[in-house]
């Protein structure tokens, strides 16, 4: 059995790929990721989560294609 793992998708992305890497470990879809993560930005005054977002983007590896 394969070690599930937290890494960014190269098949479902939009920017970096870090909603769709999250989705894919969860088992969600991932338009619920994104859009709970676009709200929980826009009502935390926007900064922290595109640092967040910057962080992860580079904190996480790329999923093996």
């Amino acid at each position: 059995m394969e070690k599930k793992r937290l890494v960014r998708s190269v098949t479902d992305k939009k920017l970096a790929g870090v909603c769709g890497g999250i989705a894919k470990y969860f088992d969600i879809d991932p338009v619920i990721v994104r859009v709970v993560y676009a709200i929980l930005t826009i009502f935390s005054a926007a900064f922290p989560g595109i640092i967040l977002y910057i962080a992860c983007a580079f904190i996480m590896p790329e999923e093996k294609a």
